[in-house]
């Protein structure tokens, strides 16, 4: 038999020493204090440590949570973490399991555990808000492929469909135009695809370069200063990135009070809404070159030229192009004089209209993709983009890499929205730990020399010297 301190077992350095340090994980007692009854039942577990051993889970990639249960028993760094003795008891599998689906389940409380971590980094001076990089990633539904039913479904409706339909209206009658008739049908349209019979809720994934099958898009925003995630939302994954964007944008600005004055993102978000709505929050959008879809040797649109004061586009022979509507979907329609194109030399490579007329259709909106497109072109526009692979990208590779985040645990939207948001709190306390504990260890020495320095400049009276803070890492400035 031996006497021994489970606390000198663990090393010094070790990530959940770091994390035990740095991370206040009290705030949960309040958060689930209204989930348990004061007065009946048997004495629960620590909601605390409940939470911590399924936070092992996801930071160290344990994907069961019958095996979590065997590697608490078995870790002293583990059971150290949990406040547990040799001797103590590990809470079972089952509890967890309990817990998750029935007492946690519909009640929010892991997207409010996500914002706390959040706030706490807000506080520590380690997330800003000023430039953000959004993205999103796939993973692999716990579904087969090849078990599916076709269904006629609806298309992902775009919640500024009503600000467009107002616009389209000013729009017309701007150009003495008749007013468009009401719909009497819905507008949204309706698509075949296949859904699951596994797991409904996810969606059938089809991109290029991308594999083929029932998926889920996590669609997360990462802050540039150290790359710490600030939303996590899960979408089925026949789902366009662009639908949930702005919403989930409004939310942090709302939630986290950020003033965000740039963001970076991938050319699938390049459209007229993204675009209008940046604008609209006054925030510096950068964004790819998107290359144009069309006939290889056709003559492309940007090969015409837009005159804003006349309203009207110039083709390459120096004909006009008038405004001949706008369209329901929110085009302007711009058709040429088909009496002088069809004597034109290079009508071949133009157009292939049987009545010779070429139409051009510009969004009524286009003025704010035009900004946004001319933003990558210049220093402030590269710089931003260039920093995209080093944030999202890199987030999203340590989660699939380190944290098992390649598929789906579990079935359903609900569960894995759970699981995303898990992900994205380990991620985010464990960068925070790291960064928190390295500051730690060089504030001694610098509180050290720079009381050195001040008796020198008081006892010798000379010229003041300071340290230049360029010389210690960047993380300690």
């Amino acid at each position: 038999m031996e006497l021994i301190n489970i606390g000198t077992l663990v090393p010094a350095d070790h990530l959940l020493r770091k994390i035990d340090k740095t991370i206040d994980f009290t705030f949960i007692y309040k958060k689930v204090e209204d989930l348990y009854c004061t007065d009946n039942g048997r004495p629960p577990i620590d909601p605390i440590q409940l939470f911590k051993m399924m936070f092992l889970g996801y930071l160290y990639g344990i994907r069961s949570e019958r095996r979590l249960e065997q590697e608490v028993q078995v870790n002293v760094a583990y059971r150290w973490f949990l406040g547990l003795g040799f001797t103590d008891r590990v809470p079972d599998h089952s509890t967890i399991s309990r817990n998750r689906t029935e007492r946690f389940a519909g009640t929010g409380i892991f997207q409010e555990i996500f914002d706390e971590i959040v706030l706490q980094a807000i506080r520590k001076g380690l997330i800003d808000g000023k430039t953000l990089y959004t993205d999103s990633t796939h993973l692999k539904a716990n579904a087969n492929k090849h078990r599916f039913s076709k269904k006629q479904v609806k298309k992902s409706n775009r919640r500024y469909l009503n600000d467009l339909d107002a616009e389209i209206e000013q729009e017309r009658i701007n150009h003495g135009k008749k007013p468009l008739k009401p719909l009497t049908k819905d507008r949204t349209p309706v698509k075949e695809t296949k859904v699951s019979t596994t797991d409904p809720d996810s969606g059938y994934m089809v991109r290029d370069r991308k594999p083929k099958g029932f998926f889920y898009l996590d669609h997360r925003t990462v802050d540039s200063k150290h790359n710490l995630i600030t939303d996590a939302h899960v979408t089925p994954g026949n789902v366009h990135d662009s639908i949930p964007y702005l919403e989930r944008l409004d939310r942090q600005l709302h939630r986290f009070s950020f003033e965000v004055e740039s963001v970076g993102l991938d050319a699938g978000y390049y459209n007229a809404s993204i675009c209008k709505g940046l604008s609209d929050r006054d925030i510096y959008g950068v964004m790819p070159y998107v290359r144009p879809y069309g006939m290889k040797g056709r003559m492309r649109k940007s090969q015409f030229d837009y005159d804003p004061e006349l309203d009207c586009y110039t083709c390459p022979q120096g004909e006009t192009l008038s405004y001949s509507t706008t369209n329901r979907v929110g085009y302007h329609e711009y058709k040429s004089n088909p009496k002088i194109c069809k004597d034109c030399p290079i009508l071949a490579n133009c157009t292939l209209s049987h009545n010779h007329t070429k139409v051009l259709v510009r969004h009524i909106w286009e003025k704010y993709k035009e900004e946004v497109n001319s933003h990558r072109l210049v220093e402030e526009g590269k710089r931003i983009y260039a920093r995209r692979k080093e944030t999202v990208e890199r987030s999203f590779a340590d989660a699939k890499e380190l944290h098992g985040y390649r598929y789906a645990r579990y079935r359903g939207l609900a569960k894995v929205q759970e699981q995303s948001l898990m992900v994205a709190i380990v991620q985010n306390i464990k960068k925070m730990a790291m960064i928190l504990d390295r500051t730690c260890v060089f504030q001694p020495l610098w509180a050290y020399l720079t009381s050195i320095f001040a008796k020198q400049r008081h006892l010798s009276k000379s010229i003041p010297i300071d340290i230049p803070k360029s010389n210690f890492p960047a993380k300690v400035t």
